[in-house]
């Protein structure tokens, strides 16, 4: 399973057929791949609002990444299936003439080589872009508000989703647009590797788009007209999570030894990802501690709202899940925790943020007076305490039963005792960070047996249970906050 995670990486994980994992393996753009120029993984232009990345960096990326496996002695051969995860919301737009390129690869050349004049626009948008506000509102107007948004999309208008990012292209460069003959996420731009040929938008990943009707599954026509002209010929058809979308192209036999008949499942978001990661259940919570800061559930039944967003389930196309995602915060905070819940309060967003739509850093003390700074120690907490509490405030709105943790903070445990003490509920994690990687190496094998209507609980049924890590620290719970609103002037 491929997994472009949080801009910096391209990573793989293998598992057997007992589940394990056998293999794992990651690409640094930054550091690997530097003639691309990149820090963390992305371009942030001048405007600071607009934040690309190279198309062609990403394939080069591949090609890094199976010549580092095939040199460890990996066994291509016994791959039986294969699925991925990519950013949410980010595009590649794909040059006319592209998908003849794809069908007919040489395996004697790398990717790179081969499809470095394939990208109507080289450098694709991804999801820190902010710099679509103006596509919004327009979006919004069509369609009839906010809300009558979100409830055929699932959110109301982002500027990091896709449509808007989309209508920007069009406009501002009316050229490249008309040269693209399709345009893929970066989800369905991987799949479309290894398929050697145009690979469908899965139906969880479409839902980050503000383009898709979330519960009838298919394009909304309002949306696409609001964003550009022939966008459905650009975006083809939809496909459900679970599908299997063909086997490998005859590049990947020939050149690495993978079986011809190995099966590609449908790529999908790494939020979507992370949930098959965790193997979350109906009613279950997760926190992602990842590039950004992400609570997440598994519904039924969604209403939207224009606060966060609700997707199609990857794993099972009669559910959704919800999603509320923040600024990262764990950036570097292993010391110097304290274990005492405070009354002091931090708002912490470094850049635009997606909910609350503001950025800065605002401190208050227990009255609720803005302060200028601190102690080293306090700030540390209230940083990480803040932002959790802001999530708590979401999910319960939604419901909860069981808080399980992934992404790369969650391997530190002071990190984790926060969450479980504002949470006032244990906190489980899985054994490998990577969820949204893992998660699509699951789903990978439950797209071969999904046809059968096997279940993706039945299809992982062996798989390892996520471990006990914290429990609420003794006192956590006799702090109670209730009906606090601080108001932050912009």
């Amino acid at each position: 399973e491929a997994d472009t995670d949080g801009f910096k990486h391209l990573k793989v994980v293998a598992v057997d057929g007992n589940l394990e994992v056998i293999h794992q393996n990651s690409v640094q753009f930054d550091s690997e791949l530097p003639e691309f120029r990149t820090h963390g993984g992305v371009h942030i232009h001048a405007d600071k609002l607009t934040v690309t990345s190279p198309a062609l960096m990403w394939v080069k990326a591949l090609d890094v990444l199976l010549e580092k496996m095939r040199n460890t002695g990996f066994d291509f051969s016994r791959v039986k299936a294969i699925s991925g995860s990519g950013q949410q919301h980010g595009s590649v737009f794909w040059r006319k003439g592209a998908r003849r390129t794809l069908n007919q690869l040489d395996p004697q050349k790398h990717l790179h080589h081969q499809l470095q004049e394939c990208f109507a626009v080289r450098d694709s948008p991804v999801w820190m872009d902010s710099s679509t506000s103006d596509q919004c509102q327009c979006l919004e107007t069509a369609v009839g508000g906010a809300q009558r948004l979100a409830d055929i999309t699932g959110s109301r208008a982002y500027e990091r989703f896709t449509g808007n990012q989309i209508a920007k292209i069009y406009h501002s460069k009316p050229k490249e647009f008309s040269e693209t003959e399709r345009i893929s996420l970066i989800s369905s731009f991987a799949s479309s590797l290894f398929l050697g040929d145009y690979a469908a938008i899965d139906y969880s990943d479409g839902s980050g788009m503000n383009l898709m009707d979330i519960f009838e599954k298919q394009w909304s026509r309002v949306c696409l007209d609001a964003a550009a002209p022939q966008l459905a010929e650009r975006l083809g058809d939809l496909t459900p999570s679970t599908a299997v979308l063909g086997c490998v192209s005859l590049y990947y036999t020939e050149r690495y030894g993978f079986a011809e008949s190995c099966n590609v499942v449908a790529f999908t978001g790494d939020n979507p990802g992370s949930l098959a990661g965790m193997r979350l259940r109906e009613g279950d919570l997760a926190v992602s501690l990842g590039t950004s800061d992400t609570v997440f559930l598994w519904i039924r039944g969604p209403r939207p709202s224009v606060e966060g967003h609700i997707f199609c389930n990857p794993v099972d196309c009669s559910a959704h899940m919800a999603l509320i995602c923040l600024e990262k915060i764990t950036k570097s905070v292993s010391k110097g925790l304290m274990f005492l819940t405070v009354l002091k309060r931090g708002v912490y967003f470094d850049v635009m943020e997606i909910t609350p739509p503001f950025a800065g850093v605002h401190r208050f003390n227990a009255e609720g007076q803005r302060v200028a700074s601190f102690e080293h120690e306090m700030e540390i907490r209230a940083l990480i305490e803040g932002q959790f509490l802001a999530k708590r405030v979401h999910a319960e709105k939604l419901g909860y039963k069981i808080m399980l943790a992934t992404g790369g903070a969650s391997s530190n445990k002071d990190i984790l005792q926060v969450l479980s003490d504002v949470f006032s509920a244990p906190v489980y994690t899985i054994d490998v960070t990577n969820s949204a990687c893992l998660g699509c190496a699951y789903r990978a094998l439950h797209g071969l047996e999904a046809d059968a209507g096997a279940s993706f609980t039945e299809t992982l049924r062996n798989a390892p249970e996520p471990q006990l890590a914290v429990r609420p620290a003794p006192g956590a719970q006799e702090v109670q906050i209730h009906n606090i609103t601080i108001h932050i002037p912009l």
